[in-house]
């Protein structure tokens, strides 16, 4: 016969017992288990419930929206993921030109901007010249500011670079000259994937330029002084030490602004007009209309999935390389 003081003895340690069968780290009660177990459940169920109705939709071969709430596909239909490949909007522009489009936005941004930053990071990182703080603090402004805040400034000055045909065999280069009289439009910079594209390496540099900083900073110096010894020009050690030795953070840079260059949206709707030139995010916006049921919602859906895919894909297998090299890179600012 056990008495109060032992069954309370018992549930102090069947609350207090260690399941995880872990040696290190901190001990933690079974209370406090299973309370961060219902917690990651729950945030997992939040995050899990959009992808898994937009998934379900795109096998549906229904196009209007199902009256009840659907989590499990009832049918596995790939109609619609068919349908978005061979004709994804009413425009008379292919799935792959979409792709090619949203493909040489992100990883053409994306090379830019990291060759650029990291040969102004190396010289943050490096040299010492007068109003170096000053300059830093200036590329660390466009961080705070919202991306839309800086698009009306960019789209002016985007827009007044243009080649107009004043008269056969005649052009000017707005706005370094002009037609005396009205002329024909030949390019415009604002209206074109360069110009979006130098518009987005504007708001790539800032992010890449503070990153690849405070990783070129852990990078002993010694090494560069032996290579100088050695008798190395200063190109030769930066293209053949640091660079080497900063290949993991410039991976971790490049897709970082890969993953924000493939799903940016707002620049290329505020400065694209021709369909030829429209990206993926731009195609996916276009299928809503102006009313929820005209949208065909299991091929939205599997758009939806598609533009996703490939990002997702490459996020989840390379997480740990991510989450290491952003540790790596703050460890001295």
């Amino acid at each position: 016969m056990t008495t109060k003081g032992e069954q309370k003895n018992f549930l102090v340690r069947f609350l207090t017992m260690n399941t995880s069968n872990e040696v290190g780290g901190r001990d933690l009660p079974l209370w406090r288990q299973l309370l961060l177990q219902i917690l990651t459940l729950l945030i997992t169920l939040e995050v899990m419930f959009p992808i898994m109705y937009i998934i379900t939709l795109s096998f549906s071969s229904q196009t209007t929206r199902p009256s009840s709430l659907q989590l499990i596909p009832r049918e596995i239909s790939f109609v619609a993921y068919q349908q978005v490949l061979d004709r994804p909007t009413a425009n008379p522009v292919t799935f792959l030109e979409l792709l090619r489009n949203s493909f040489l936005l992100s990883v053409g941004v994306g090379l830019v901007a990291l060759m650029i930053a990291v040969t102004a990071a190396y010289a943050f990182s490096r040299f010492k010249f007068k109003l170096r703080q000053v300059l830093m603090i200036m590329v660390f402004i466009p961080l705070l500011m919202p991306a839309v805040g800086l698009s009306t400034p960019l789209f002016l000055l985007m827009n007044s670079f243009r080649i107009v045909e004043c008269s056969p065999g005649v052009l000017a280069f707005n706005p370094f000259t002009t037609c005396s009289t009205t002329g024909k439009l030949l390019f415009n910079l604002r209206d074109s994937l360069l110009g979006v594209g130098i518009a987005m390496i504007s708001g790539a540099l800032p992010f890449a330029i503070w990153n690849l900083k405070g990783y070129l900073d852990t990078i002993p110096r010694e090494l560069e002084e032996a290579a100088a010894i050695d008798g190395a020009s200063p190109n030769q050690v930066f293209f053949l030490i640091v660079l080497p030795l900063a290949v993991p953070q410039l991976a971790v840079t490049f897709f970082l602004g890969f993953i924000g260059h493939w799903q940016e949206f707002a620049l290329p709707w505020l400065f694209l007009t021709k369909p030829q030139d429209y990206t993926l995010s731009m195609t996916l916006y276009n299928m809503t209309g102006q009313y929820a049921n005209a949208i065909p919602w299991n091929r939205f859906s599997a758009f939806a999935v598609i533009v996703a895919l490939p990002v997702a894909i490459t996020y989840i297998a390379l997480q740990k390389y991510i989450t290491s090299g952003l540790t790596t890179g703050a460890v001295k600012g």
